[in-house]
């Protein structure tokens, strides 16, 4: 029997780094449909331009402040209610050989893309659990399922997002508290400034991710694969021994995806504002 599906008009829908790129489409998809959109982001000017356009709300947010990021939370729950769904978006990808990454960069992507996720649903599940619903919904990778050459701690970060979305959705189980965890291709946003393409690794677009993201909230399940093509090739890969697996991502080109970039002038812009991405982090290693 087909799974019936939720509405989500009047549910209360968070989403870090919202201000442009999947989280903004993703918030455009969902305030069509009728959701209570709040979005979160350090860019606040263009944060309140994403959500003066959709009729949304926008608060101004560093994911990277662990109790700022509890007060945005006590801050959205006062001004539009409890939350239905968090959608832990906000990430960073920068690139470079790992022996050519800095350590400032390394903490960057440790508290974006993995702390961050670890905090936001920890405060969900927190605010979530006594109510019996909810949904947290975490934005991983592919390469959450694979290394990448030219970006092993966005991979590693990617990886342990996966990890901890599989955990909490068995600690959750027969709660009512559901947990998706999305893992796109290469997404066409600023971040993938510079990206090329690989033979079925084909890249895809924000809209993709949000309209996957809805009917993972619409119809809930735990694994979303945008394509959901990659799904299938992972599983082929990880079936292969080692050496005929990495051969075959070499005869497609997916080692090349995001090494090809990693020196790419078409990413410096995109590079220069990661490393002004997270102030709180900075401002305690400094300290």
């Amino acid at each position: 029997m087909a799974k019936r599906e939720r509405s989500l008009a009047g549910k209360v829908v968070v989403i870090t780094g919202a201000a442009q790129g999947i989280g903004a489409s993703t918030a455009t998809a969902l305030s069509r449909l009728g959701a209570k959109v709040v979005i979160g982001d350090l860019d606040q000017v263009l944060a309140e331009k994403t959500a003066a356009e959709l009729g949304a709300e926008a608060l101004p947010l560093d994911v990277t402040d662990t109790k700022g990021f509890t007060e945005f939370l006590d801050e959205v729950e006062r001004r539009v209610g409890p939350i239905d769904v968090l959608i832990n978006n906000a990430g960073i990808m920068p690139l470079a050989p790992l022996d050519e990454e800095d350590d400032a960069a390394t903490r960057r992507l440790l508290e974006i893309n993995l702390h961050a996720v670890i905090h936001g649903t920890r405060e969900a599940v927190k605010r979530m659990r006594p109510r019996g619903t909810g949904h947290i919904v975490n934005i991983a990778s592919m390469a959450g399922k694979a290394g990448f050459p030219g970006a092993a701690t966005y991979c590693a970060t990617k990886h342990a997002v996966v990890g901890l979305s599989e955990s909490v959705h068995l600690e959750l189980h027969g709660t009512g508290v559901l947990v998706s965890c999305v893992m796109p291709a290469v997404v066409r946003t600023e971040l993938a400034s510079g990206l090329g393409e690989a033979k079925f690794f084909k890249s895809v677009q924000p809209e993709d991710v949000a309209q996957a993201i809805v009917d993972a909230l619409r119809r809930p399940k735990f694994d979303v694969f945008v394509p959901a093509s990659l799904d299938a090739m992972g599983r082929i890969t990880r079936l292969l021994p080692r050496r005929l697996g990495e051969g075959l991502i070499r005869a497609l080109g997916g080692d090349k995806i995001l090494s090809s970039a990693t020196h790419s002038s078409a990413r410096a812009e995109y590079e220069s504002r990661a490393a002004r991405s997270a102030p709180a982090a900075e401002k305690d290693a400094g300290s």
